[in-house]
Order: structure tokens, then C-alpha cells, then sequence
């Protein structure tokens, strides 16, 4: 349990929770504390993050729904104004009909001297979000709408109360105007909609504070799963000195239909950097002559109709084109292990015989990853890309119960689904990696560290996470091509410190 908001940081792994588990716990929560008592600790972990935020900040304006979410701003502002400081609550509530722990925190704010107005103060030194808490169904409008503009430009630092208000809590999706804070305290528990999609951008850096109760606790546990873990990351492998290029596993990619090869080329340039002992490139059509590999001379081309599949780690459609088409029984029934990407994924959508074969491969043991994003999966999922992006965390459970594999969903917050796992949001990466070519560099990866032994959730997990972190520790004075994220890729165990 802790006392004070801790920041969330990327390598711890965190549970998520969804707004029906937060608030199952919060009911068992309220049960064995004395009334008021969950709301005052949330508006007091609030007023402790507001001066953590912005120290010399006098003026703070505090925007108050009229449900509980208002209410922590309430408690908050009551708090800040017995520190010395000056807050200012506009409030959409009223006492008569506030739940009883609203009233009780608008009397305390009362009490205490806190200064309430219809309108936003002029220039706040730091604003409060307060507005919406996890139970918001519907877009803000009208009044709300106005003061999230007005907080947009006021210029000062945004702290959000537990979700930015107009921000799903379970998705991330903002189906209308949301407030950009700077600064979101989570309360009680994390919801996954802050990691991913628009909540990446909406909620700044996450804080939580779990108001002095662990979900972990068994009493907790019996009414509530998380929904999705967050962050953690991957352990070292370390090589002994004794082992040689056979101890890592081999790796084919096949791919690279005609005028698209660079992409096959990426791949195998990234399973070679991630570690793979052995790496075998086979272009579909036409063949890659021996001079195209002037640049990476490590690989060893194959004819994709002879090689043999059984004891490799294919990753298989990176620039395959309608070429892929022609390989993919072949690949499906022979891999040891398979990674899918890019026009593999587009001719399994359009093909019921091969996603039965698909579904096969789990039934006779071997394991297959895919690594859709979201127009690819919404065609294997016969939809389109926004019912995808609606519910990226369903989207990808849905794949991965569908075809039985373990399924990657790129975008803001990479979702990796396994069936019977927990599903997980990834905490590395940002928008340098929207460049053609990062999702080949990807498969790559995820195809080396299957060849390197481990099983398809952790392999997708940490080539993602190491993906992601490549990014993260770009130069800043550089372009972030995919070429060059290829050859600096590596695995855990020679990863640099993170910051």
C-alpha cells in the first residue's frame, strides 16, 4: 500500500483494471472503511501531486463535475487551501443532490475558506481536472466543453483526476473533446484506456495512488481480474560462453515479392541483429540474386519451394505481395514455429482454407504469432479499422480466440493477446516507429527470439518491448529509419539502461 501517488514507470509490470472490476473493488473498499473516508484520501493524494506538479503555483483552478469525480476536486481544493495555497472550484454540482460524499467534501471545501466562481479564473498557475470520472457514457458538451478549451489554453500544467475527462477509462478512445493533461493521478487502480490509442496523448505522465488499498489482497482478488498488465520489462539472456551459432535457433524469412524486397530484407536484417544463430532470406518473386545482399553478407539465400521448414522459425509475408498467396499452405503446414505479417495477413483474411490450417498449427502444437495492424486485423475480423481502434484490448482477444495464436495489434499501446494469458499493453515506443519498414524490422524480431527458445507471449512481448525501446532512445537529431532500427535492435541482454 502506498501513502503517496507513485509514478508509473514503463519497467514495472502493472496490473490493469476495467471500470466494472474498479468499481467492484471500490465497493468492497467502502465496506470496511468509515464513510467519506476513500474520498478525502483522493483529494488529499490530489492536492499532494498538484504541489508536487507545480510547487509555486497560487492560483490553481479546480473544473468540478457534479458526481464523485467533482467530489475528489472538492476534497482536493479543501486540502489545498489549508496548505496556503489559493484554489478556485467551479462546480457543475449542487449539495441537494450531490451523493452524500460530494456534499461532505463541498462543506469542507466550504469551511476551509475555498473560493468558488461560474467561470474559470483569468490565468490559473495550474488547472485540476475534475470533471468526468470512469462512469462518463457520454461526450462532454456545453459548459464542460467549454472549460476543456479553456484549460487547453490556459497554457498552465493539467492534473486529471483518475481519467482525463472525455476519455474512455477501458479503451482510450475520445469520442469528443478530452482534456490534454500533463499529469493523470489514477485512483484506486490503473485502467488500460490511459496506455493506449488517444490516452497515451490525453493523459501525460500517469501517476497512482491506491488510496491505501491493494487490489492485490485476497478479499480484492475474489471479486476482480485485471483486464491487462502494463509495462515490465523483459529479463536478460545471457549466452554462456559455451555455445555456438546452433544454441540460438534459425531463422527464414519468406518474402519480398517483386519491387518489394527491401521489406523481406529488413526482416532478416532484423532477426540477424536480434540474435538469431542462422538467418535464411527467400524472395518469392523474383528470386534475390546473391548481389542484393552486398550490404548484409550474413545471409544466406534459399529457394522458398525447397527449404526446409521443419526446424525453423519462418517469419513469412513482409513484402509478399499476391505472391504469398502460393506459399502459404506450404508455410502453414510445415513451420516449426511462424511469425505472419503484412500480405501473409491480408491472404489469410480472404482465405477460409488457410485460416483453418491456421487454426490447425495450434491443435498439432506449433505455435504461430501475427502481427496485425488495425486495417489488417479488422479484415481478419471481417470489420473495418474503427471497430478495431473502438476496443483494441477485445479486438485482439478476439483474434488471438479466433485463429488460436498469439496476436500482436500495433499501434499506440501494442496489444499482445494469447488464448488463456492475460492479454498486454506495451509500454515502449512512440511515433518515430510510423515509417515504412518498422513493422518488417518487428517480425524480424519476434522470429529470432521464437528461434531463441522462448514460447509466442514472451518472445511478442519483448521483441516489442525492445522495439519500442529503440525508439525511446533514438538520437534526437536523427531520423528513425527503419533500415537502421534493423541493425540497432538487439536483445535484452545488451540492452542499454533506460531513463
Amino acid at each position: 500500500m502506498s501513502a503517496h501517488p507513485q509514478a508509473v514507470d514503463a519497467r514495472t509490470a502493472w496490473p490493469l483494471y476495467d471500470a466494472d472490476a474498479t468499481r467492484r473493488i471500490e465497493q468492497l473498499a467502502l465496506a470496511r472503511v468509515a464513510p467519506h473516508t476513500l474520498m478525502q484520501r483522493a483529494g488529499l493524494a490530489s492536492a499532494r501531486l498538484a504541489l508536487a506538479i507545480a510547487p509555486h503555483a497560487q492560483a490553481i483552478w479546480i473544473a468540478a463535475g457534479p458526481g464523485n469525480n467533482g467530489g475528489d476536486g472538492l476534497e482536493a481544493a479543501a486540502q489545498l487551501q489549508r496548505m496556503g495555497k489559493s484554489p478556485v472550484v467551479t462546480w457543475m454540482g449542487n449539495p441537494a443532490s450531490a451523493s452524500s460524499d460530494t456534499a461532505a467534501s463541498w462543506q469542507r471545501a466550504r469551511d476551509a475558506g475555498v473560493a468558488f466562481a461560474e467561470g474559470p479564473p483569468p490565468a490559473p498557475d495550474l488547472c485540476i481536472d475534475a470533471l468526468l470520472g470512469i462512469g462518463a457514457s457520454r461526450a462532454p458538451s456545453g459548459r464542460m466543453a467549454d472549460w476543456i478549451v479553456a484549460m487547453h489554453n490556459s497554457g498552465a500544467p493539467v492534473l486529471a483526476i483518475d481519467v482525463p475527462t472525455g476519455l474512455n477509462a477501458g479503451t482510450g478512445n475520445c469520442p469528443g473533446p478530452y482534456v490534454h493533461a500533463t499529469h493523470t493521478l489514477s485512483l484506486l487502480t490503473l485502467k488500460p484506456g490511459l496506455f493506449m490509442a488517444m490516452g497515451r496523448d490525453a493523459a501525460g505522465r500517469v501517476w497512482l495512488d491506491d488510496l491505501q488499498v491493494e487490489p492485490g489482497e485476497a478479499c480484492y482478488a475474489q471479486v476482480a481480474r485485471p483486464c491487462a498488465g502494463y509495462g515490465g520489462s523483459p529479463k536478460a539472456r545471457q549466452r554462456p560462453h559455451a555455445s555456438h551459432k546452433g544454441s540460438y535457433g534459425d531463422v527464414a524469412i519468406i518474402g519480398g515479392a517483386q519491387g518489394m524486397a527491401g521489406a523481406a530484407l529488413l526482416a532478416a536484417s532484423a532477426a540477424l541483429h536480434y540474435g538469431a544463430g542462422r538467418v535464411y532470406l527467400a524472395t518469392l518473386d523474383p528470386p534475390m540474386g546473391a548481389g542484393s545482399l552486398a550490404s548484409q553478407p550474413e545471409l544466406m539465400l534459399r529457394d522458398w519451394q525447397t527449404i526446409e521448414l521443419q526446424g525453423l522459425a519462418v517469419v513469412c509475408g513482409c513484402g509478399g505481395g499476391d505472391a504469398v498467396r502460393q506459399a502459404l499452405p506450404r508455410v502453414l503446414s510445415g513451420a516449426a514455429q511462424l511469425v505472419l505479417d503484412a500480405d501473409a495477413l491480408n491472404a489469410l483474411a480472404a482465405d477460409a482454407q488457410l485460416q483453418t490450417q491456421l487454426r490447425q498449427r495450434a491443435q498439432r502444437g506449433r505455435p504461430t504469432v501475427i502481427t496485425p495492424h488495425p486495417l489488417e486485423a479488422a479484415r481478419l475480423l471481417g470489420t473495418d479499422s474503427r471497430a478495431v481502434q473502438l476496443d483494441r484490448l477485445a479486438a485482439a482477444r478476439r483474434l488471438a480466440d479466433d485463429y488460436q495464436c498469439t496476436v500482436v495489434l500495433k499501434g499506440s499501446g501494442t496489444v499482445i493477446a494469447t488464448p488463456g494469458a492475460t492479454s498486454h499493453i506495451n509500454a515502449t515506443g512512440n511515433a518515430r516507429l510510423a515509417t515504412a519498414g518498422t513493422g518488417d524490422v518487428l517480425a524480424g524480431a519476434i522470429g529470432a527470439a521464437l528461434a531463441a527458445g522462448l514460447d509466442t507471449d514472451a518472445a511478442a512481448c519483448e521483441a516489442v518491448w525492445q522495439h519500442g525501446l529503440c525508439a525511446d532512445t533514438w538520437p534526437t537529431d536523427q531520423a528513425l529509419v527503419a533500415g537502421d532500427l534493423a541493425r540497432r535492435l538487439h536483445p535484452p541482454s545488451s540492452s542499454p539502461a533506460a531513463g
